[in-house]
Order: C-alpha cells, then structure tokens, then sequence
C-alpha cells in the first residue's frame, strides 16, 4: 500500500496538472471502488477549477473552487497516469497510447477519467480497487468518517520527542504497531516503520511506553528524516507504486533492512509477524 512518501509523490506529480485548470468531464466505468461513488459524482466535478491540492496521511485532498474537495485514497494498487497528447514522446512515452495499456484511459482497471479543460486526461486505474474517492465539503473535512481521529503528521512542527512521550506513555504495545497507529501518527506504514525503527536502534517489539526520552528523540528524528529522504527520491517501488509519468521511485535503492537477508553491519536479518505484517529486524543492532 502507498504509504507518506508515496502518496506525497503522487499529490506533487498532480499539483502542476490539475491546478488552475477546470475540469471538463468525468467519465465513470464503474458505480464505485472499495465504496460506492457519491451520488452525482461525475456532474458535481464537471467545470470545478481545481484551486490546490494537499496530502492529509495517505488522502489526496483536492480542494475545488466551490468549496468542495475530492478525497483520494489510492488502496493498495491505485495509480494516477497523466496523459499529454501535446508532451513530446519522451516525456510520456508512446506507451500511453497503446490500446488497452495500463493508464491509457481504455484498460480494463482503468476506472475513472478526469478530462481537463486543456484536453488532458488524468487516469485512475486500481486493479484491486481497494481505492476511495469521494466529495465533501472542506467544512465536512474534520468531521469526515476516514479523516477525523487521525494523528499527527510526522513532518509536521506538533511531531517531537514529547509528543511520542505523552502518547506512548504507560503504552504496552509493541512500538512497531505504535508507530503503525494512524491515531497517533498519519501516514506511516509497514515499510517506514520497519526502516524507522532500524535506524533508530529500537527493537520492533519493545512496548512503547518503556522508550527513555533520550531514545525517544533519536526515533522522533529518524520518523522525520526517513519519509524525508523517501520523498526526495520519489517513494519506494517494490511491487505496485508507479509516479504519475510512469516512473518508479527510487528509495527501495537505499532501504536499509526492509527485505533485507542482512543489515547494512553484516549481520543476518531476522523476519517476525506483527499484526499481520512483516516485520523485518537485526536482533544485534536493534535492542
């Protein structure tokens, strides 16, 4: 599933398509995703001008010059393909075109087509459809039933060692599922956590709430940098996760323990199962 960096990547990539322009149709190839479409979908986003866009954990948030905003979650496969007939071929690549390719708009995943009112089309294809879009008013947004209770985001000035102090405080889960609570910090998932925890020297199964400050802040620095370092480099691409011009991402080139056989030391990595998820970790470099 795109996690922080991806999702963020995605939202730049859209940002200099969509903003300022209006969109001129929507075209529908299914009633829904993992929920049904809202009523009047398309009609409602035909000729909105989009104003902006931003990243709220793993949603895309574009907001329209109504008042109302698109809400995008990618699922665990969706994927956004700009096409440009007017781009030079070796910017979109002549794949675009072909009949039936993945994200030229007449694929069999591909499920919504965002026409723009300069004629370039946005394509939304999830073969899974674990994906979400829906529309709500920006007054609706703290109150929405996929946004409200979410934490901080872990980029953000309210993300600090004391933060993780007060909330981890008498905590007797593992810090691994701590990190992973989207009630506690927004956007994290199973590859960033385990990368965190690595390269802050932490044992996946220490409970949180027996963390000391000092330890504490270097994991409040490293749940910064990681996704940080992750968004300079586009995300990470290890199965599904492709950029909006098709590319991947280049952080799995600099994972350091996730999937590894052994850490960046020499020394082997070991693999256990928490909450259902991976969990990858040196049992000599994390204690």
């Amino acid at each position: 599933m795109p996690e922080l960096p991806e999702v963020e990547t995605v939202m730049r990539g859209l940002g200099p398509i969509l903003v300022g322009r209006s969109i001129a149709a929507v075209e529908l190839r299914r009633a829904g995703l993992r929920f049904p479409f809202p009523a009047g979908f398309a009609a409602r986003l035909k000729g909105r001008r989009v104003v902006s866009l931003q990243r709220r954990a793993k949603y895309i948030l574009v907001n329209l010059d109504d008042g109302h905003c698109l809400l995008v979650h990618l699922g665990m496969t969706g994927r956004f393909t700009v096409l440009d007939e007017n781009a030079p071929p070796n910017n979109l690549g002549e794949f675009y075109y072909e009949q039936g390719a993945v994200g030229a708009g007449s694929g069999p995943h591909d499920h919504v087509v965002f026409l723009l009112d300069n004629g370039v089309r946005v394509v939304y294809t999830d073969h899974r459809r674990f994906g979400v879009m829906d529309l709500l008013h920006e007054n609706e947004m703290a109150g929405h039933k996929l946004l409200k209770g979410i934490g901080v985001e872990p980029l953000g000035n309210e993300f600090s060692a004391d933060f993780l102090a007060a909330r981890f405080r008498k905590k007797s889960a593992p810090l691994k599922a701590a990190l992973l609570d989207q009630r506690i910090i927004a956007g994290l998932g199973n590859i960033y956590a385990t990368e965190i925890l690595y390269r802050s020297g932490i044992h996946p199964e220490t409970p949180a709430g027996e963390i000391s400050l000092p330890r504490l802040s270097k994991l409040a620095a490293e749940t910064k940098a990681v996704p940080k370092q992750a968004i300079a480099m586009n995300g990470t691409s290890i199965s599904d996760f492709r950029r909006v011009d098709d590319k991947s991402g280049g952080f799995q080139n600099f994972l350091q323990i996730y999937q590894k056989d052994t850490c960046p030391k020499g020394h082997e990595v070991k693999k256990i199962k928490q909450g259902g998820r991976g969990t990858f970790f040196c049992p000599v470099c994390q204690k």
